[in-house]
């Protein structure tokens, strides 16, 4: 049995058709489909119900699925653990990023370990909802907050301020809030997260703390299109620093209610369990350590 059915195994319940298998793979289907009938021949089992319309895999085939994958990671960390005695660090790594701080802060950064790593291979999810690191088919996760399960391995990136912000032109138009509670008489721009609006925004000062419902006509499962509505003066938005940075070096969006405090947030990389803690994910971790400081401390 050799890794490479076992890979094609994998491919095909991902794409459920033989045909697109084999698009994919640069190969004939009678190929993929003689691979296939060799596996299920050295496991006496049927992996896949065929018909002229779908391929369904069996029950046998969902079991297989699940050891079929360990074995493969179980080879990847055997390989990495092997290169890593060389000091080189290989193989792929499958990372999930939220789409605003992976499209415009971590690319290039994601970019960079690549150049120094030119063994490594990038594995890129880009998306808001929370990883599911079954489903998604990745090793780690650069997420705000900590995971509230406690088997995963979790490692700070960094601790950081949110900032209240907008273009100049929206201030120009409507006027800067000078106080949390001047936030009801604007349109601040909402993010949603798998059903959950963040429309409650805290701040603090010597004085006290507030928590605002804020009202908005716009509202995105996106957080890199809810930053591009603040730059095109939409509304105001509240989000963690190194999101905005950028933007606010070039003066696209100005920092308001800068006397007020919001709640920290924290960047966090995440692991689904220890065993996914490879070299390279080591390697990420500092990368990105280093890279946030270097913004936090400007």
């Amino acid at each position: 049995m050799n890794t490479s059915d076992l890979s094609l195994f994998i491919r095909i319940v991902e794409t459920s058709s033989i045909t697109e298998t084999a698009k994919q793979l640069g190969v004939t289907p009678p190929a993929v489909s003689s691979a296939l009938r060799r596996l299920e021949k050295q496991l006496d089992v049927q992996l896949f119900i065929r018909t002229t319309r779908q391929l369904r895999i069996t029950p046998q085939g969902e079991q297989f699925l699940h050891h079929c994958r360990q074995a493969l990671d179980s080879l990847e960390q055997g390989k990495i653990a092997a290169h890593q005695i060389e000091g080189k660090i290989s193989g792929k790594l499958r990372l999930s990023i939220s789409s605003d701080l992976g499209r415009n802060i971590v690319l290039p950064w994601i970019d960079e370990l690549a150049e120094i790593h030119p063994s490594l291979s990038i594995d890129l999810h880009v998306g808001d909802s929370l990883s599911d690191f079954v489903l998604d088919h990745v090793d780690v996760a650069l997420r705000y907050g900590k995971p509230k399960d406690s088997t995963m391995v979790s490692f700070l990136i960094a601790t950081m301020n949110r900032i209240t912000c907008a273009s100049s032109d929206y201030l120009s138009k409507y006027g800067e809030p000078s106080h949390p509670e001047d936030l009801r008489k604007h349109n601040c721009l909402l993010y949603k997260r798998d059903g959950y609006l963040f429309s409650h925004w805290e701040y603090m000062d010597k004085s006290g703390n507030y928590r605002v419902k804020v009202g908005s006509n716009k509202v995105s499962n996106d957080t890199d299109i809810v930053r591009r509505w603040a730059i095109s003066g939409k509304g105001i938005i509240n989000r963690a620093h190194i999101d905005v940075f950028s933007n606010l070096v070039d003066g696209k969006l100005v920092q308001i209610l800068a006397d007020y405090q919001s709640p920290p947030v924290e960047l966090h990389l995440i692991c689904p369990s220890r065993k996914q803690v490879s070299p390279a994910v080591i390697a990420l971790r500092e990368l990105l350590r280093y890279k946030c400081s270097q913004i936090l401390t400007t």
